[in-house]
């Protein structure tokens, strides 16, 4: 039967959201494009849509928060350890961002063997002798590069203040993680902190998602952190349902991890998940043309969505549900099975 008219628009967290995606935190956006962070933030805001900022972004998150007129939540590090995540929770609360994503999979950052290809540790060492080997990689990009010095040159990241110092020098941020690895006893004073929904992010288990729920979480994201922390982790599609079955509607599921096109969403939508982040879609379009190229990376993901739906013959994303896809056998669908926790902090 022929489906005219086909509704995107969701509800997450008692927000009304346009379309079933959100835009995923990507840390140092400013390095894309200029004010990368808030000219993205703008986008998803024309787009009916929300967006978390990383705590590793190069835009104050004011600045964020007033480029957007849609939701915008902030995604926690503790970078330069509590005190100083603490009064970024106090700007975010202040600027009036409406959720609070704390990031788990993190007690390090994984082995990212392209940004040790490309010279990543090199470019930001600051020592010319160092960074000459691989200085090219400017210098053949000259449009990126009058954008890059004219927004300033190398960002710091002002979101992160650290006492008698100021703003957090930019640097090889995997020593400044494994310094500050977030546990579940922390979400208890993050909760004293922050009076609004907090999102856990990185789950991938039902014995994490559980423990999330046991701990005050209002929703968590499933999530393998773009495939970028452990190699060979489960695709984030394959356990979202043990943690749909785990939290059992007591809280809102999202997820994230490969979504590359609308039926991908309503792949994840049919297992359960309330809506999904999505990260490299919009970061290509606004390396490639800032927020033109966020608001066609959006445009995309919407005109493929409403092709789905339609040659699925369902006429709202809120109609969706598992009949519509067929599970593998050996998916977790209802009774769990028990697995070790893959967050840090958990005995």
């Amino acid at each position: 039967m022929a489906t005219p008219d086909c509704h995107l628009q969701t509800t997450v967290l008692g927000a009304s959201l346009a379309l079933p995606l959100l835009l995923a935190p990507v840390g140092s956006s400013r390095l894309f494009y200029s004010r990368g962070e808030a000219v993205a933030a703008e986008a998803a805001g024309r787009a009916g849509t929300a967006y978390i900022l990383s705590t590793l972004s190069g835009c104050r998150l004011e600045e964020v928060r007033a480029a957007s007129k849609g939701p915008v939540w902030y995604q926690l590090y503790l970078v330069g350890g509590r005190d100083v995540a603490k009064g970024a929770i106090e700007r975010a609360r202040a600027a009036g961002f409406s959720a609070l994503v704390v990031t788990i999979d993190t007690p390090v950052a994984g082995l990212r063997e392209r940004d040790l290809r490309n010279g990543m540790t090199r470019l930001v060492s600051r020592k010319i002798w160092s960074m000459l080997p691989v200085l090219s990689q400017f210098l053949v990009r000259p449009r990126w590069l009058a954008g890059f010095l004219s927004d300033g040159g190398l960002m710091a990241f002002p979101n992160v203040v650290l006492p008698g110092q100021g703003p957090m020098s930019y640097a090889d941020v995997g020593a400044a993680l494994e310094r500050s690895m977030v546990a579940w006893d922390d979400l208890r004073w993050i909760r004293e902190s922050w009076k609004g929904p907090i999102v856990v992010k990185g789950v991938l288990t039902g014995d994490d998602a559980r423990r999330a729920v046991a701990e005050g979480a209002d929703a968590v994201v499933v999530s393998n952190h773009g495939g970028r922390q452990l190699d060979g982790v489960a695709a984030t599609l394959r356990v979202l349902p043990e943690v749909i079955a785990a939290v059992n509607g007591q809280i809102e599921v999202l997820m994230d991890g490969g979504v590359r096109s609308g039926s991908d969403i309503i792949k994840a939508l049919c297992l359960g998940a309330r809506a999904v982040l999505v990260g490299r879609a919009y970061a290509y379009g606004l390396g490639a043309a800032g927020g033109a190229g966020v608001a066609r990376s959006i445009e995309i993901l919407r005109t493929d969505l409403i092709r789905t739906l339609k040659l699925l013959g369902c006429a709202s994303v809120t109609e969706l549900d598992r009949s519509y896809v067929e599970i593998p056998d050996g998916w977790v669908t209802g009774p769990l099975h028990i697995r070790r926790s893959t967050a840090p902090g958990v005995t």
